[in-house]
């Protein structure tokens, strides 16, 4: 039986007339920049993440661009940040001109080790973007309390709707950070039908100044207060956004229970080390990213039988041919490279069928031979 890794099909046929309906308003309306789409969806985002304020960008990568163009991060600045993530996570710095600084993560959650950030600031250190990876929130009140006056931008591409428990409350991604970023690449757990992406933050001038720089630097046509982008988000992907998020909660559930299901399915398989989830954080499941022996080997059985897998991340980026200036050698960062070498993420969207459950989870014993 085939299982993709990810099957959009699936959810669409479950919401395509939803959907379609909210698109067609935005065409019948012909109002496609901006607009009202665009500032209910903000609206409902910053609802969501308990934020004062929520601004829409053409993407995931352009949210982390601007929150440090916001923050006045440019050349001579250094920002830390891991090296076990998604290539925009550092480019974005590199691209403001600024030094990308890592540190190493932690070996059960993937996450940045907050004393290992501390460690790697120094006087030219003006922010940390700690990263929410595969669907768990980052320690972030650990990060503000060891850098004091350094700004958090919280790279939370994988974790909207995620929660964290800090001092006794549960707190929501984003809602905590100087600026929290999230992405709406159709594969998110809320996904458009094309690039998008946010920035959330409770700072009044911070918010005002990311709507200026997503539109050119200027609030008013013609008129810059200073060079910002044309990084608007499509009223068109706002709408699709606005009809999928009602459904996502009871997404991430499902996304829980699948990974539930294939964590208490492989705990007799000592090749098998399931995703380690820390007791504060409700976790959305972005991915299940397991760490196995003979990984690619199982990534080729798996492919085989028609079942979908994918290696979230190969090289770490500190191994990266762009980032070579910044100096690092291989073994670095230990425990990342140790994680590019053994992950292996399973699907886990929310529409599979205990069938397809079986069927991954049966292949995998199969291959370890339990």
């Amino acid at each position: 039986m085939p299982v993709p890794l990810l099957d959009l099909r699936a959810q669409h046929s479950l919401i395509r007339d939803e959907v379609v309906a909210a698109m067609m308003k935005v065409v019948d309306d012909q109002l496609f920049i901006l607009g009202a789409p665009v500032q209910q969806l903000e609206e409902d985002v910053a609802r969501l993440s308990r934020t004062k304020h929520a601004i829409g960008c053409a993407s995931g990568t352009d949210a982390l661009l601007l929150a440090l163009r916001a923050l006045d991060i440019g050349r001579g600045d250094e920002v830390v940040t891991t090296p076990f993530t998604f290539f925009a996570t550092a480019g974005t710095i590199h691209n403001v001109g600024a030094r990308p600084v890592f540190c190493d993560i932690d070996p059960d959650t993937f996450n940045m080790v907050p004393a290992a950030a501390a460690a790697a600031c120094t006087s030219r250190t003006r922010a940390i973007i700690p990263v929410d990876l595969f669907g768990q929130m980052a320690p972030l009140e650990a990060f503000a309390s060891l850098t004091p006056g350094v700004p958090v931008i919280e790279d939370a591409a994988q974790t909207i709707g995620a929660s964290r428990a800090i001092g006794g409350q549960r707190v929501m991604a984003g809602e905590r950070a100087t600026i929290g970023t999230f992405s709406f690449f159709p594969s998110k757990n809320l996904g458009a039908w094309g690039d998008g992406g946010m920035m959330v933050t409770q700072d009044d001038a911070l918010a005002a100044r990311l709507r200026r720089l997503r539109v050119h630097g200027g609030m008013q046509m013609y008129h810059h207060d200073e060079v910002g982008y044309n990084s608007r988000l499509d009223a068109l992907q706002a709408a699709v956004l606005r009809a999928k998020l009602p459904h996502l909660h009871h997404w991430s559930a499902a996304r829980r229970a699948n990974a539930a299901y294939y964590t208490s399915s492989f705990a007799d398989v000592p090749e098998v080390r399931t995703p380690v989830i820390d007791p504060a954080n409700e976790s959305i499941f972005n991915q299940y990213t397991l760490r196995v022996e003979r990984r690619d080997d199982l990534q080729a059985h798996l492919k085989a039988r028609g079942i979908g897998s994918a290696i979230y991340y190969p090289v770490p980026l500190h191994r990266q041919p762009c980032f070579e200036y910044l100096g690092y050698r291989e073994g670095a960062f230990p425990e990342s490279e140790r994680a590019a070498r053994e992950v292996l993420s399973l699907p886990v969207y929310p529409e599979l069928t205990s069938a397809q459950l079986d069927e991954v989870v049966g292949a995998v014993r199969a291959f370890y031979g339990r």
